[in-house]
């Protein structure tokens, strides 16, 4: 299928649980039968591992290239000779671009060939991130300017993916391959840390630092074009008796702001967002100043200046990332077989329990260097129990041909209300409370502005908390979804409620 052409105006939609444990009662050998077939997704099992493997891999280098600025921040804060206002902005415009370009991605992945639609960004975004290493010093314009087109790139691909998993596995596959994708979250912002500080420290000159993801873009792109195969739309949750019809936008945009899991959910998300998105940016920098304030590091005078803290922080990211996820996981399925609202139960514990550990790491800057790094790790492990768990929860709660769109918009409001403009706050509010330019105020003004994200962390829990209100009435509707111009009513049907046409009843 061509970028041009449109994909099919229906698709086969969802395989209710317990419809598919009457299949596997009365039909087993018919089951065993269509196994050992071609999967209705059009996929082998083995091309759908191989296709997950590699979106993890390009979902890798995306945060490896996008935390790889705040692994040599403190370098590009000298060079430059920026204040922390400015050196916020590197991450707000990015997160600007990717926020506003993901519903233009997300209405043409629900209509057209995903895989081409990846392809084309992420070639346009190695060039760009190439194009930014070479920026010179009298320009700092122009380093902003393409930190802000690499947004187009990663918008093309961070909306799609998502939907293309989706389309390969259901229910507990679903859930075990989003983990793995969702790992390259964490691990691929620690990696940026490690592959940005390290690179920049050996080559003396951070612009090394952006020169290591563009050529491992351009090898994911090979891979997307040869050995991944578009599959089919909602076809592995197939019920027979119902087909999925592409309804216009603005009905996607309708039906999406009544459905209250996706829209709090959301609103939880933005919260990780903020929260995730300050500490990015400003974490390494922070450690740096406040060992420069204890006297246990010299000050910042001709480069590599956080490249340890950069270091550790990186390899911290990375181990509670897959500590997070993993364990975020394994306690919302254990948690399932006891209550429906198991996902979003988790999600709220995972950021009401961060935000205590992450305060004091704020506040034991000063005071031990030991204790700030156990409460980071305490932390971040608690935050990173949300990625794969909110996935899921909008996968479930939204019919396949508006997930694409879903995806979109989700990134939009997360980013516009979350991690767009946080780098930024919390860097006007460290200029804003700095008294003098001493080391002690370079300290103490971004210490205080960082406290923010405790208070965002419990907010987000509060929304999470919210969406367990919710979550099982609308994923009951996803699950029984029809689409028609008759006004449903609901009927008995083996002893549960189900939606079905006025007109199928009266015939």
């Amino acid at each position: 299928m061509s970028l041009g052409e449109p994909t099919s105006d229906s698709a086969p939609f969802f395989s209710d649980d317990s419809e598919a444990e009457g299949a596997e009662e009365h039909g087993g050998a018919a089951a065993g039968q269509r196994s050992q077939e071609e999967s209705p997704s059009g996929v082998s099992s083995v091309r759908a591992l191989l296709t997950v493997l590699i979106l993890c891999y390009i979902n890798l280098l995306n945060y490896m290239d996008r935390f790889t600025v705040a692994g040599v921040l403190p370098d590009i804060e000298q060079y430059f000779g920026i204040d922390d206002g400015k050196s916020g902005l590197l991450q707000t415009v990015f997160i600007c671009s990717y926020m506003f370009l993901a519903p233009v991605f997300g209405y043409l992945g629900d209509r057209y060939n995903r895989k081409i639609i990846m392809s084309v960004g992420i070639s346009f975004w190695s060039l760009v991130t190439l194009a930014s290493s070479y920026t010179p010093r009298e320009h700092f314009w122009v380093l902003l300017l393409t930190r802000g087109l690499v947004g187009v790139g990663e918008a093309s691909y961070s909306t799609i993916a998502p939907t293309i998993i989706a389309d390969l596995y259901v229910k507990g596959k679903r859930t075990n391959m989003l983990s793995i994708f969702y790992f390259a979250i964490p691990v691929g912002s620690g990696l940026g840390y490690i592959v940005g500080s390290q690179v920049g420290s050996l080559a003396n000159d951070w612009h090394w630092a952006l020169r290591v993801t563009p050529g491992l873009g351009l090898i994911a792109v090979l891979l997307l074009l040869f050995v991944i195969k578009e599959p089919k739309r909602g076809a592995v949750e197939a019920r027979p008796e119902h087909h999925l019809h592409q309804t216009s936008w603005l009905t996607d945009l309708l039906a999406l702001s009544k459905n209250y899991s996706f829209v709090l959910s959301t609103f939880g998300f933005t919260a990780v967002a903020f929260v995730t998105g300050s500490l990015a940016l400003w974490a390494p920098t922070f450690l740096f100043r406040a060992a420069v304030f204890t006297g246990e590091r010299d000050p910042c005078v001709e480069g590599n200046c956080a490249s340890s803290d950069s270091l550790i922080f990186g390899a911290i990211t990375c181990i509670t990332g897959v500590l997070g996820v993993a364990s975020g996981v394994q306690v919302s399925r254990k948690l399932r077989t006891r209550t429906p609202r198991a996902d979003p139960l988790v999600c709220a514990a995972g950021l009401l329990l961060s935000a205590p550990f992450l305060y004091l790491a704020i506040v034991f800057a000063q005071a031990s260097t030991i204790a700030t790094y156990v409460f980071i790790f305490l932390g971040e492990t608690f935050l990173s129990m949300n990625w794969a768990i909110v996935a899921d929860i909008l996968l479930y709660v939204v019919v396949p041909t508006r997930r694409s769109t879903a995806e979109a918009f989700q990134i939009v409001i997360s980013h516009l209300l979350g991690d767009a403009g946080s780098p930024y706050l919390i860097g006007v509010v460290s200029d804003s409370l700095r008294k003098t330019d001493s080391f002690l105020w370079q300290f103490r003004s971004l210490q205080l502005s960082l406290l923010l994200c405790s208070f965002v962390a419990v907010i987000g829990g509060g929304f999470f908390l919210a969406t367990a209100l919710f979550i099982e009435g609308d994923r009951n509707r996803a699950e029984n979804y029809v689409p028609t111009d008759d006004e449903p009513i609901v009927v008995p049907r083996s002893g549960r409620t189900t939606r079905v046409p006025v007109s199928s009843v009266l015939i």
